[in-house]
């Protein structure tokens, strides 16, 4: 388990298991019953019951099948659902990956192990290049820059380069992660390091935004202001976009999770209004190619 994780006695509360368990409270309140009645359901304790719902335990199929036929849940998109939220965690629960061999920050280290489960990200970035696209020049230029030394990993420049360069590999698998991503004018015109580092930055993402699973647009000055310009954010997605979405915010010192419900609605909203009013593909690949040529 993460760092980043709650712990309570010998169990350990994970974003998904938080989310699904969050899920399965609503459903349960909606249709008028109580954890006694749900743990009748299940020949178990109420403890169980309080324990899915906090997600401190992983949750097992017979149970969700249960449960959403004590809460008269028949619709089968929601039911598979809250199958898939559940399966997923139960795999993050006890999988090893690539981010175990990095010395990598307990939030980060959550966040990459969902990144790498997950079907597809909406990211909206205003201050820098999103993690998944940044070449190595561009991370060592960053991490050397005055700004990021008062947050910076003590992970070693290489290892952490390393780590950040394992997250790319979803781009690339079979299937690939599908990512959309928004990018603030300003962080195009705002490159750390020299000529090159922007140079091969460029084109880095016109490399990336010719992959048929990767929507990659650019947010201009023109389009004026937004709330979100308050700080980047990350959607994340285990089955088709909805009512399954965490958040990742980030800000300078702090980084939290948004479990879903109306918090993630509204994300969800914010980020699409971002994209509404953004350059489509082919006009932000164009931008892309002429910031190239003026460098």
């Amino acid at each position: 388990m993460t760092a980043s994780q709650a712990r309570q006695g010998n169990s350990t509360s994970s974003v998904l298991g938080r989310r699904l368990g969050a899920e399965l409270l609503r459903l349960r309140t909606a249709a008028g019953f109580t954890q006694p009645q749900a743990a009748k359901a299940l020949s178990s304790s109420t403890a169980k019951v309080a324990k899915m719902e906090g997600g401190w335990v992983p949750v097992r199929d017979p149970d969700i099948r249960a449960l959403c036929e004590l809460y008269g849940v028949h619709d089968l998109s929601a039911v598979g659902g809250l199958l898939e939220l559940a399966r997923v965690d139960r795999e993050r629960r006890k999988a090893k990956g690539w981010w175990d061999d990095f010395n990598l920050p307990g939030v980060m280290q959550e966040y990459v192990a969902l990144e790498s489960a997950a079907t597809t990200i909406r990211a909206w970035q205003p201050a820098f290049i999103p993690g998944l696209l940044q070449t190595p020049e561009y991370v060592r230029a960053l991490r050397e820059s005055p700004a990021a030394r008062m947050t910076k990993s003590p992970e070693p420049d290489d290892k952490f380069i390393a780590a950040r360069l394992a997250r790319r590999r979803r781009l690339y698998d079979d299937p690939p992660l599908s990512l959309r991503v928004v990018i603030y004018e300003a962080v195009l015109h705002n490159f750390p390091g020299s000529a090159a580092t922007a140079t091969g930055q460029l084109e880095e993402l016109l490399k990336v935004a010719d992959l048929p699973s990767v929507d990659l647009r650019v947010f201009p000055f023109s389009a004026g202001t937004h709330s979100g310009l308050n700080g980047s954010f990350n959607i994340i997605s285990f089955a088709a976009p909805g009512a399954m979405d965490v958040v990742y915010v980030e800000a300078p010192f702090a980084q939290r999770w948004v479990e879903g419900g109306q918090g993630a609605a509204a994300y969800d909203e914010l980020f699409e209004k971002i994209t509404e009013r953004s350059l489509d593909e082919r006009e932000s690949v164009a931008f892309l190619h002429t910031l190239r040529k003026e460098l």
